[in-house]
């Protein structure tokens, strides 16, 4: 498979955490009554695909390093289309989240897979480039999902979304029967599958890589925190159409696109996290006191679109910078700093959906914002200590 073909089939891989969780947002009013149920257990839906992403990506990293790249993606590709018929089907609120916790898990395999792949191919700063490209997909996909989630929803019904969602997942699979296999045998792990689980420890002991992964993780949690809430805030707070918030959705995700997009065409990788993050502590600041305070949705829009750009920034080279510190498994670290955000994610969901969702959302935003302040100070001192140690 030629060298853009296979980014474009792994960028479409990658758009699959974002689409799980993002393409039926516009739908969750509708849930609410179709099974008569609160907004919080129908959040609940959207925590349950986060945690199956985030879980699917901890099994699968393991076992890609043993049984290599193209056969696991495979199996779960063909699950995913199971799992997504039965959230169709479903007929009341517990069996709906309970296939959504199976389509995270079988989703997650072209989370973790595709950055391996990358990691598989590729070198140097074509790794950083092919990263960044990888996350401005993500920052694309929320674009994509939500708008076509939402046209499918008014041209046909919610079980009309998550039947395109399937197609979708079908077309992969064809195109990925076609991919070359990136591991070769000889170089997959040997070890008994529970026994794979075992290089988690050396990859969580390396701090360098753990804190750059928590500082991605915590930089997404203040953007889940707006994703799970923006359903409600914009559609009942600020009155906005089904369609209309998709819309407003899909232009505030440009800004993880422009912000991933600027990185590519960055050297400085700490330079850059220094400035992405003091972005997100002034940003994330005044998204937050435009929603306490009753600003202008105006107001409030163009605080939060540049929250997402700094978001955007950061991601892409928290994941190159914790990922280039790793030398051996890398299917584990890959799992992992991919499952960390959705695991945040699937924590903050159902929060959003507790007390007054205005204030839940701000106070959330403001807290993970905080911590990335803190974790980007410990980075911060690696590099004076570096320093240092040359003199």
């Amino acid at each position: 498979m030629k060298k853009k073909n296979l980014i474009f089939l792994l960028g479409n891989l990658t758009a699959f955490g974002p689409f799980v969780t993002d393409f039926y947002l516009p739908c969750l009013p509708e849930l609410t009554a179709f099974f008569s149920a609160t907004p919080s257990l129908v959040q609940l839906s959207i925590t349950a695909g986060m945690i199956g992403l985030a879980a699917g990506q901890l099994l699968i990293g393991p076992i890609s390093d043993k049984y290599g790249r193209k056969r696991p993606l495979l199996v779960c590709l063909v699950l995913f289309v199971l799992s997504t018929l039965g959230c169709m089907i479903s007929t009341d609120i517990h069996t709906f989240v309970a296939f959504r916790l199976l389509q995270g898990l079988t989703g997650a395999s072209g989370l973790v897979i595709s950055k391996v792949i990358i990691s598989d191919s590729f070198s140097g700063e074509d790794t950083a480039r092919y990263f960044a490209i990888l996350a401005a997909v993500q920052g694309i996909a929320p674009i994509v999902a939500p708008v076509a989630g939402g046209l499918a929803y008014k041209l046909t019904s919610w079980q009309g979304a998550f039947a395109l969602l399937g197609i979708w997942a079908v077309a992969l699979l064809f195109m990925c029967r076609k991919m070359r296999e990136s591991l070769p045998a000889e170089e997959r792990l040997t070890l008994p599958i529970w026994g794979t689980f075992r290089n988690y420890g050396p990859v969580i002991c390396n701090s360098r890589y753990s804190v750059m992964n928590l500082l991605q993780g915590f930089a997404t949690a203040a953007l889940m925190a707006y994703i799970a809430a923006s359903p409600f805030v914009f559609q009942q707070h600020f009155g906005l159409t089904p369609f209309r918030y998709s819309l407003c959705f899909a232009c505030n995700a440009l800004g993880l696109v422009i912000g991933s997009s600027v990185v590519i065409k960055m050297k400085d990788l700490r330079k850059v996290i220094s400035m992405s993050v003091a972005g997100l502590f002034v940003t994330g600041g005044l998204t937050a006191a435009a929603l306490l305070a009753g600003w202008s949705f105006l107001l409030f829009e163009v605080f939060l679109f540049l929250m997402l750009f700094a978001v955007g920034m950061i991601n892409p080279v928290a994941v190159t910078l914790a990922l280039g510190s790793v030398k051996e498994n890398r299917g584990a670290a890959a799992a992992l700093v991919g499952a960390l955000p959705f695991l945040f994610g699937g924590i903050i969901a159902p929060l959003t959906g507790l007390g007054n969702i205005v204030r839940s959302m701000a106070f959330l935003i403001v807290l993970s914002v905080l911590i990335c302040v803190v974790l980007w100070l410990i980075s911060r001192k690696w590099k004076y200590e570096e320093t240092e140690n040359r003199r």
